[in-house]
Parts: structure tokens; C-alpha cells; sequence
């Protein structure tokens, strides 16, 4: 799992919009930043470190909510949860494929068919749960996310230096 990345500039005596803004760009930048190759299923990790970004971006909307506007807020926290959702869809059969393999490694050569016919299914629903996925992320480019977080941030710090 990725790290969360640091917060440069974050101490105790910063106002607190002046840190509910520093603090959502960087995990708003940090979520983005897993977007590239999310869709490739080889690359299972990217998904999960994606995911993990939504809910750290989320926790840290809602610690700041006093921060923002409200309708706004709610407006980008559910966009940010409809695509943690589509990262779950995609997610759950990544791991059980995982778990599958490591499995049939220690099984007897005669349940490989049954292994395989199990591991297709799987792979299935991993096909499915990335074409979720790449509706989430469609519609959070249609929704322009990134631009409605950097909104935010920017009446965020707007909010500071009044």
C-alpha cells in the first residue's frame, strides 16, 4: 500500500481552513495521482493504493466540513464515494484471484480444472468490476472532480487570509 504522502507546511499554528486547504490538495493530488493504469488488471496494487486514497481524501473532507460549503461538500463526497465504490467492484475480485492462486499452489494437480473454472469466474467478475470502474472514473472526469476539490481548496484558502 502507498504511503500517505506528507503534509509540507501543516503545523499547530496554521488557521484551520489554511490547513483544510493544504490537507485536501494533497490528498486530492495523491488520489489523482493512482489514475493512470488503474484499468490495467495486471496491476492490481494501483487499484488498492487508489482506494485508499478515496478514503483518506474522504476522512480528511469530513474533518474539515466547517471548512466548505455545504452543498458543495456533499456534492464532491459523493462523487469521491461513487468511485470508491467502482475501486471495490474492481478490487474484490483482485484479491480473491490472489487468494485463489496462492491457494491452488498448495493443492493437488487433480482440482486444477475445478480451480480453473472457479479462477474464470473470478476473472469475470474482475472484467466486470472494471468496467464499473471505468464508469466511476468517467463520470468523475464528467463531474470534473479534480476541478471541484481545487475549488474548494481555493475557497479554503480564501476563508484563511479573511
Amino acid at each position: 500500500m502507498a504511503k500517505a504522502r506528507p503534509i509540507d507546511g501543516l503545523h499547530q499554528d496554521l488557521p484551520f481552513a489554511a490547513a483544510a486547504a493544504l490537507t485536501v490538495r494533497v490528498r486530492a493530488d495523491e488520489l489523482f495521482a493512482h489514475a493512470a493504469g488503474v484499468l490495467d488488471t495486471d496491476d492490481i496494487e494501483r487499484v488498492h493504493d487508489m482506494r485508499v486514497a478515496t478514503r483518506r481524501l474522504r476522512a480528511v473532507l469530513e474533518i474539515y466540513a466547517a471548512c466548505f460549503p455545504d452543498a458543495a461538500l456533499r456534492s464532491v463526497l459523493n462523487d469521491v464515494k461513487a468511485l470508491a465504490d467502482g475501486l471495490g467492484a474492481r478490487r474484490d475480485p483482485d484479491v480473491q484471484l490472489e487468494d485463489l492462486q496462492s491457494f491452488a499452489a498448495s493443492l493437488n494437480p487433480d482440482d486444477g480444472p475445478g480451480i480453473d473454472l472457479f479462477a474464470a469466474r473470478l476473472r469475470a467478475e474482475q472484467q466486470e468490476g472494471n468496467a464499473i470502474l471505468a464508469r466511476a472514473l468517467d463520470a468523475a472526469t464528467e463531474h470534473d472532480l479534480q476541478g471541484r476539490l481545487a475549488a474548494l481548496v481555493a475557497g479554503a484558502e480564501e476563508g484563511a487570509t479573511t
